[in-house]
């Protein structure tokens, strides 16, 4: 039984880390999104929110299956807390790849029990950011084409209309 831990701030999660998510089922027998503190990166979505629009966005795009949790620390000891052979991360361009790269590695030093496997985006969201998804959203921009719609509510309700 292989399992696999996503890893992210998911501040917030969109649909193309959903998609990653579904594509992950069809390989792992289950998986685990983690949702990081990590409160260096000032997140929007408190981590109990984040959670929680994990959980309802998956929901929403009729995604089951998959337990999400959180965690602070390093990434590998929430692996091995839940059990993992495998941490998924999703890749969009060269950029991500050499960040990737470095923490694969990193990864790999620290618990070489762990592989990293890698998912190419899907071209209609190789642009798709949660940074990217949030300026739109903090300058009234339509967000409908990005996140799911428990999301966009959420978005809204942090950016009110001027």
């Amino acid at each position: 039984m292989a399992v696999a831990i996503y890893p992210g701030s998911f501040d917030p999660i969109t649909h193309g880390h959903i998609d990653i998510a579904r594509r992950a089922c069809k390989l792992f027998s289950k998986l685990v999104i983690a949702v990081v503190a990590n409160p260096h990166k000032n997140p929007l979505f408190t981590l109990e929110e984040r959670v929680k629009l994990t959980k309802q966005a998956l929901r929403e795009e009729g995604v089951s299956g998959i337990e999400v949790t959180s965690y602070d620390g390093l990434l590998v000891e929430c692996a091995r807390i839940h059990g993992a052979d495998a941490i998924v991360r999703g890749l969009r361009a060269n950029s991500d790849f050499e960040y990737e790269f470095q923490m694969a590695l990193a990864n790999r030093d620290l618990a070489p029990e762990f592989e990293s496997v890698f998912f190419m985006t899907a071209g209609n969201y190789s642009f798709l950011a949660s940074s990217m998804v949030k300026e739109v959203a903090r300058y009234g921009g339509a967000v409908a084409n990005f996140v799911p719609k428990s999301v966009e509510k959420a978005l809204r309700e942090k950016f009110p209309a001027k």
